[in-house]
């Protein structure tokens, strides 16, 4: 696999974004869904992304969910963390995700999207900052600004939440950590 080689984003560019969009099913969760036989499903869903969400919540940004597959769990999960904005059965996520930025006046440029697949990597490229996590499929990967350290399901979205929030806490020039004394 050839590595790809990206610039730095900025805390500006960060501070730039009103609406992180992401996949479900390999971004928000290790990709598995266990099938029950009784037909119901389950999904493990990291707990510090979910908080992650509700603190961007907090701080004004909006957030959506854009799922090529539809599921029970995610609509309860998406329920318990109070997104807003929710699009499932879409295997389109470039047209979801540019219905969505002008039904919320967002240009594409402020918005960020993450996701791990070839349906997302036309939404990744798209975005102002797109994101995908390590072990993600080629296309999204050569899409990607950014790469997450952290794996789906266990902090990646997290990750990205943090990153937004620094930057929408501290002016966009300071870009040195404070020093405790």
């Amino acid at each position: 696999m050839d590595v790809v080689k990206r610039k730095p984003i900025t805390r500006a560019a960060w501070s730039r974004i009103r609406l992180f969009a992401m996949d479900v099913d390999g971004v928000l969760t290790d990709g598995t869904v266990s099938i029950c036989s009784d037909g119901t499903e389950s999904k493990r869903f990291s707990i510090i992304d979910g908080l992650g969400l509700i603190l961007l919540r907090g701080s004004g940004l909006e957030t959506a969910w854009i799922s090529g597959r539809k599921s029970d769990a995610t609509t309860l999960r998406a329920a318990e963390l109070k997104i807003p904005h929710v699009i499932q059965g879409r295997h389109d996520k470039l047209a979801a995700l540019r219905e969505l930025a002008a039904e919320l006046g967002v240009p594409l440029g402020a918005c960020a999207y993450m996701g791990d697949d070839f349906i997302d990597a036309p939404a990744i490229a798209a975005a102002g900052i797109g994101i995908s996590v390590p072990a993600a499929l080629p296309a999204a990967l050569a899409a990607a600004d950014y790469v997450t350290a952290r794996r789906a399901g266990h902090g990646a979205v997290r990750e990205v939440c943090d990153l937004l929030l620094a930057a929408r806490a501290a002016p966009s020039g300071n870009t040195r950590p404070r020093r405790r004394t």
